[in-house]
Order: C-alpha cells, then sequence, then structure tokens
C-alpha cells in the first residue's frame, strides 16, 4: 500500500477559496492520477495531462490530469484514480506502479480531490476517449517541478476575483486546481 506523499490539504493559490466551501464533507470524492514516466536514456520524466473535451459539463476545454469522481464500486482512492486514467486516456492499471497521494484539494465546484502518483514506462501509446478528452500532451516533469515556472493571475469566480496558479506550456495553459496540485508537488519535492 502507498504511503501518502502529504499529510496536509494541497493548497489554492488564493486560500480565500475556502470561504466558499461550506461544508468540505458535502463534497464529491473524486482522484486524479499524476502519471510519470521513468526517464529512458533518450528522455526525462514527463507527466500526462488532458485537455478535456469542450462537450463536457464541467471544466470544458480545461487542461487536467486524468480523473474523476469516484464510483460505490471503486475500491479507494487509488482505484478511482486508475480507472479514470483506463477510461480517459487508455492507460492500463497494470501499466501504472502507484507510489503515493497527496493531500486532497477542495474546490468550490463541488468536489474533493485526492491526487495519486504512479510511474509508467516512458513511450506508451496512450489513446484519448473522444467524449472526454479532446488532446493528451506530456510536459518535462523537470518543468512542472519547478515552483518558479508557475506564474500567479487573477481570474473572476462567483463574483470574485480569484488568485489561482498558471503555467504555460506548448500553446496550453496548465491553471487551476490543475496548476495548485502540480505546484504543491512541486513545493513538497523540493523540501
Amino acid at each position: 500500500m502507498p504511503v501518502p506523499f502529504a499529510e496536509r490539504p494541497t493548497e489554492h493559490a488564493d486560500p480565500r477559496i475556502h470561504q466558499d466551501i461550506l461544508s468540505p464533507s458535502s463534497l464529491r470524492a473524486a482522484a486524479v492520477l499524476i502519471a510519470v514516466s521513468r526517464p529512458s536514456s533518450a528522455q526525462a520524466s514527463r507527466v500526462v495531462l488532458t485537455l478535456r473535451s469542450e462537450k463536457l459539463k464541467s471544466h470544458a476545454g480545461q487542461v487536467s490530469l486524468p480523473g474523476g469522481t469516484c464510483d460505490a464500486e471503486d475500491d479507494g482512492i487509488i482505484d478511482t484514480a486508475l480507472r479514470e486514467a483506463e477510461e480517459e486516456v487508455g492507460l492500463a492499471r497494470s501499466e501504472v506502479e502507484v507510489i503515493g497521494q497527496m493531500g486532497e484539494i477542495s474546490l468550490p465546484s463541488g468536489f474533493r480531490i485526492t491526487p495519486v502518483i504512479g510511474l509508467i514506462d516512458a513511450g506508451l501509446t496512450l489513446t484519448p476517449c473522444p467524449d472526454e478528452v479532446a488532446d493528451i500532451f506530456h510536459p518535462p516533469l523537470d518543468l512542472l517541478l519547478d515552483p518558479t515556472a508557475y506564474s500567479r493571475s487573477i481570474t473572476h469566480y462567483r463574483g470574485a476575483d480569484r488568485t489561482i496558479f498558471e503555467l504555460p506550456y506548448e500553446g496550453f495553459r496548465i491553471w487551476g486546481a490543475t496548476a495548485a496540485i502540480l505546484y504543491s508537488l512541486a513545493k513538497q519535492v523540493g523540501r
């Protein structure tokens, strides 16, 4: 059983976001997979990220880590992350070596997300589920683990300006919860 990578919750760039979350226990449990490729002599480690389909009801067109809501049939958070990664990008559970998980991050959109960290072999063929994923891309782990690569920007949410983390990569905008999770990972690895 993998041990937690971080005991405390994953933080937002703007702590005021917690004011929008009246009861964290009422949020829907979800999990995402931070799938990190093992380095090879030809390539450094990379992370699997997706561009969500414009057809989706929530977070359409945003960059995300593979993941989703926990189902009653799931055998815990890790099972959710692995099931969702298999559904969204065709990453077989047997191809993932889970090494840990981070603290939860609560979102005012109604989710309580636990990031799960797993290692995969470089060069796996991944196939996006067309109903959920418009694109799959693989930014380098070194970039994502560099806290200075992230900037803070302002977005308008629920009638207020909020500070968020943001990281551009080859035309993709990594921001919001995904950027907060990756920034938090970068800070924890740096410690």
